[in-house]
């Protein structure tokens, strides 16, 4: 395939990304299996149109994204994050009481072998995006009260009408955060909270405008719902 036509797929040109310029065989696992669901450039626009059609998360900044042990772990064993695909109203089945995920719908994600997935996962951890986009040392890292976390979680912000705080409960049109401790960076879970849509443009998530204090104890209670649940 031409570079003019993966240029077209991802909306966006290579010039800028460089997982694509190294010796990585990962960067060319991402180039011939991933860029048809996700991508590893910034697009040039940004639209709603483009959020309701893609397949999957955009990867272009999965560096400042994800912690690479997870992403090992994985991409040899992936699990579904989004209980209801990436853009959810496809996704599901109206009933009188709840919305249920039609399963049939849903494509699985592919399986790597373990060197496969070390590669494919030290090429995304070089793709960092634009240097403003997550504030470094944003989290400060104290621990929060469980009880007081849930509260907030479940009630007073409702993240759980779209999250998942534990496996079967929450909402299905976002992704499930019980793993988000051992899947993203705190400084990450932090920046998005705070602006959803300076990450990811037109995205359904709001913009809660959070005091800061807000802001540290619920990004402390996302990181420490995974501990919490292995209990």
């Amino acid at each position: 395939m031409k570079l003019s036509i993966l240029a077209v797929l991802l909306g966006a040109t290579f010039a800028a990304s460089p997982v694509l310029a190294a010796d990585n065989p990962g960067a060319g696992i991402l180039k011939s299996q991933c860029i048809s669901c996700h991508a590893i450039v910034k697009p040039d626009k940004a639209s709603l149109d483009r959020l309701w059609e893609r397949k999957g998360p955009d990867l272009y900044y999965a560096g400042s994204k994800f912690n690479k042990p997870w992403l090992v772990k994985w991409l040899q064993e992936p699990v579904r994050i989004r209980p209801a695909g990436e853009f959810y109203t496809k996704h599901v089945k109206g009933s009188d009481k709840e919305d249920v995920v039609d399963e049939s719908t849903l494509t699985p994600h592919m399986k790597l072998a373990k060197a496969d997935a070390e590669s494919v996962a030290d090429a995304l951890m070089a793709l960092t995006g634009p240097a403003d986009m997550v504030t470094k040392g944003a989290f400060k890292g104290e621990k929060v009260s469980m009880s007081m976390g849930a509260m907030f979680f479940n009630k007073l912000r409702g993240c759980a009408a779209c999250h998942m705080g534990k496996p079967g409960t929450g909402g299905s049109s976002g992704p499930e955060l019980y793993t988000a401790g051992e899947r993203l960076q705190p400084d990450f879970i932090y920046s998005y909270t705070k602006n959803p849509q300076a990450i990811d443009p037109h995205i359904w998530m709001p913009t809660l405008n959070l005091a800061e204090p807000d802001l540290q104890r619920l990004t402390g209670y996302i990181i420490q719902l995974g501990a919490s649940e292995g209990k």
